[in-house]
């Protein structure tokens, strides 16, 4: 009886186990051992059954385990990427921290250098400040010396006595040229002359005509020639001179260059302006000097103070040009005579702030310079 009723509690335990214990369908590839199984007899049985239990059991317990300690890897292992995070994060902090602490040093250097540039800088301004009030101090000084002078300038011996006394002395070199004009009147003349007048020469014209003047010779007079004491200012001959007209043509012309030298040379004089070439007055033999010729020094002189042949240009001794005719071969030189007693009296019209009327009005010039002086603007001059 104990054997029966021991027999069906095994086989109800073996149920309860293999209830238990999950069974799968497996291929008979995938079992181990299906090519020789194992045999086990039936009194074994039993045993062998509480063996699979006892083993089921165990990886069972295996399992849970291994899940367990899963699942605890799984934490550590985020645990410790977060860790990883929390170091990277650090590190880089750390390294932000770093760069601000280098660019404090460096704003720190050059707080330091910024407070040393600063004091030499306020050493400097200081300087100049010191400087500044002593040019202070002496503009002021010169500011009073300056109003004191500007005082004196306005009483009655300053700008006032100054200008009274220009004013005067404007008035006695218009009395002067005024008896200059008396001497050497400068007149038209409206006359027919049956030849070329100097003062109205033009290239084009034909020997025998009579050249209308320019408009800007003479501001009175725009239609006719000028003569000074009666004579006119003939041209210069283009070929030998005869016996008795031309001749007496000729040394009209060398006397009518003499007046306008010597007439010239007393109003330079009186209104002290060294003229740029000097003259040698001679009435009708006058010269003009030249101290840098720009024609042949070489050619022949007339007279016998005139320079040597071989005279260089930059010699200091000047070369002398007749204001007349005197022969075939002194017509060049005679031109350029003209031409610089021209050149003088453009330097003294721009003197008094008049302009020249051209290059071959002699008279003309001559007698706008005159005009010019005797006006009432020559005093405010």
């Amino acid at each position: 009886m104990e054997g029966s009723e021991s027999e069906p509690d095994r086989t109800s335990e073996v149920e309860a186990a293999a209830t238990e214990v999950e069974w799968y369908v497996v291929s008979a590839d995938d079992v181990a051992g299906v090519e020789a199984p194992k045999m086990v007899e039936w009194e074994d049985m039993e045993q062998e059954i509480a063996r699979l239990w006892s083993l089921s059991s165990a990886l069972r317990i295996a399992k849970e385990r291994k899940e367990e300690l899963s699942q605890r890897l799984a934490s550590i292992i985020e645990a410790r990427a977060e860790s990883l995070q929390r170091v990277n994060e650090l590190e880089d902090m750390k390294k932000k921290l770093e760069g601000r602490k280098a660019v404090q040093r460096d704003m720190l250097i050059f707080s330091d250098k910024s407070s040393e540039d600063v004091e030499i800088r306020r050493e400097q301004l200081s300087l100049k400040i010191r400087n500044l009030l002593v040019a202070g101090k002496t503009l002021s000084a010169a500011h009073n010396q300056l109003q004191e002078a500007k005082n004196l300038l306005t009483g009655e011996n300053g700008h006032g006595r100054l200008k009274k006394t220009k004013t005067k002395i404007r008035m006695r070199q218009q009395y002067m040229v005024a008896q200059i004009a008396s001497i050497y009147p400068v007149r038209t003349s409206n006359e027919h002359i049956p030849m070329k007048i100097l003062d109205t020469y033009s290239g084009g014209s034909k020997s025998g005509d009579v050249v209308p003047p320019a408009k800007s010779i003479s501001r009175s007079s725009s239609q006719s020639s000028l003569t000074i004491l009666g004579w006119q200012l003939m041209a210069m001959p283009t070929k030998k001179t005869g016996y008795f007209s031309d001749k007496k043509e000729v040394q009209q012309t060398a006397s009518v260059l003499g007046f306008a030298a010597h007439a010239l040379h007393l109003i330079a004089s009186y209104l002290k302006v060294p003229l740029r070439y000097p003259l040698r007055l001679g009435g009708s033999r006058s010269y003009i000097l030249d101290y840098s010729p720009s024609v042949d020094s070489s050619l022949p002189s007339t007279d016998s103070a005139a320079t040597s042949p071989n005279l260089s240009v930059s010699s200091s001794i000047p070369t002398e040009f007749p204001l007349f005719f005197d022969g075939q071969e002194t017509i060049t030189r005679a031109a350029y005579a003209i031409f610089l007693l021209n050149k003088n009296l453009e330097q003294v019209l721009n003197y008094i702030g008049a302009e020249s009327l051209g290059p071959r009005h002699i008279l003309s010039n001559l007698k706008e310079l005159m005009r010019v002086i005797l006006s009432n603007e020559f005093l405010d001059r």
